[in-house]
């Protein structure tokens, strides 16, 4: 008896005198067995998520598929503009929207959803928020403080902002924490001493609009300027609240009570009082602000701004901080310093490079350090511990220089480059001394 030579990648079994049998290889991800010389039995690979199981020769028993994280999922993107992955988060277009038009493309996954319109109006009330404009841009407390309102008013209250100064933030970035409208004193100088212009700025105000309340910051000039301006107007003030509720507000009696009381015309809000991330948008128009009135200060002599020493500046008062981290070598300490000089910032370090000797220990910043709050922190050379990304947690603006584009600090900077800390010091250096010899000639 002669047997044919079976096809390549195929087995052939003769037992005992019968006909030979022939099992086929399987094809990718499949399992051929014969059992008792019978036929072959061929169990196809399970779909994805899936398992088959064949027990006794019966029929293939499916188990409930596993569930799987997409790694594609789609990003959000955050209130100060950062890329974030948020478990069980889905951007897609709204229900309704496909049901009007059935035949529209759906929406990108990764494209966000529009968020309502808190109101629409028509307005009948209005609140009042007040802020001195930072670099052209609104302070985290100061959002905090337009955000509360927003959360506050009714339907027929209008969220009005009032910003002393140049305000650049866009037309959705402010409407974005729920104002509709946008006062903006753009020719304000923020280096002359001015109060008493500022509180008849308010009072103009006040008069053109008749607000039910006034919030300002607990903080810096806001605060000042909250109780000149309640003192003068005779207008009831709360300061330092911590809470704030529909009919009602809390504020720190001692260090064990609080006060419950009911709201006051002017309130001053305490920082991390309320979420900048709103559920709605407000309408975010910009009107025309009445100019700030020509108000001599008697008895009173302005000299001016006169800018501190940096280095003399504790940490956590520094608006500019140039930190320091193993990837800066002994070497280029000098030149870091000299960095600093230029651009009148303050010196800080991570753990490491403190604990090689190169820094003072008042000078590490982290958890085990100092918590800093600058409105521009530039790290060079740091990768971004655990420990060190709490102590800049408060830090307006963060810019990573590091060669490893995966350092952790990456993840929290506004900006990341990818270079040389010494390389990058140089050309910053060397640019700054030719912009201010531009502007001097």
């Amino acid at each position: 008896m002669s047997t044919a030579r079976p096809p390549e990648g195929a087995h052939t079994v003769a037992e005992g005198e019968g006909t030979p049998v022939t099992a086929a290889r399987p094809t990718d991800g499949a399992h051929t067995v014969a059992e008792g010389g019978g036929a072959p039995v061929t169990a196809a690979r399970p779909t994805d998520g899936a398992h088959t199981v064949a027990e006794g020769g019966g029929a293939p028993v499916n188990t409930p598929p596993v569930p799987r994280i997409d790694p594609r999922r789609p990003a959000i993107t955050t209130a100060q503009g950062l890329r974030r992955i948020v478990p069980g988060h889905r951007a897609a277009a709204p229900l309704t929207a496909r049901q009007a038009d059935p035949g529209a493309p759906p929406a990108s996954p990764a494209s966000p959803v529009a968020k309502p319109l808190r109101s629409a109006g028509p307005f009948n009330r209005s609140t009042l928020v007040v802020t001195h404009a930072e670099r052209g841009t609104l302070t985290d407390a100061a959002r905090q403080a337009l955000a509360a309102a927003a959360i506050l008013a009714s339907a027929e209250t209008q969220v009005v902002l009032a910003v002393l100064g140049p305000c650049r933030d866009g037309s959705d970035a402010v409407a974005a924490l729920g104002a509709d409208r946008l006062l903006a004193l753009d020719g304000f100088d923020a280096s002359r001493y001015q109060p008493g212009a500022c509180v008849q700025w308010l009072q103009a105000l006040h008069a053109a609009w008749s607000p039910a309340h006034w919030l300002f910051a607990d903080s810096g000039a806001d605060g000042e300027l909250g109780r000149r301006f309640a003192l003068q107007t005779g207008l009831g003030l709360a300061c330092g609240v911590v809470e704030l509720g529909a009919e009602s507000l809390r504020i720190r009696a001692s260090a064990s009570d609080d006060w419950l009381c009911p709201h006051a015309p002017v309130m001053l809000l305490a920082p991390g009082l309320a979420s900048t991330r709103l559920p709605f948008v407000g309408q975010g128009l910009r009107a025309a602000a009445p100019a700030l009135p020509a108000l001599p200060e008697p008895g009173i002599e302005d000299l001016g701004v006169q800018p501190g020493d940096p280095q003399s500046l504790a940490l956590e008062e520094a608006d500019l901080i140039l930190a320091a981290g193993h990837g800066v070598r002994h070497g280029d300490l000098p030149l870091l310093h000299a960095l600093a000089q230029e651009i009148g910032a303050s010196v800080g370090a991570s753990r490491v490079a403190v604990d090689a000797g190169h820094f003072a220990r008042h000078q590490q910043i982290g958890a085990t350090g100092k918590v800093v709050s600058a409105s521009a922190y530039l790290a060079l050379g740091i990768s971004g511990a655990v420990q060190h990304l709490q102590g800049i947690k408060d830090c307006r603006h963060v810019i990573a220089v590091n060669l490893d584009a995966s350092a952790p600090i990456t993840g929290r900077a506004h900006l990341s480059v990818i270079e040389d800390s010494a390389a990058l010091m140089q050309a910053l250096i060397e640019l700054v001394r030719k912009e201010r010899a531009k502007a001097g000639a």
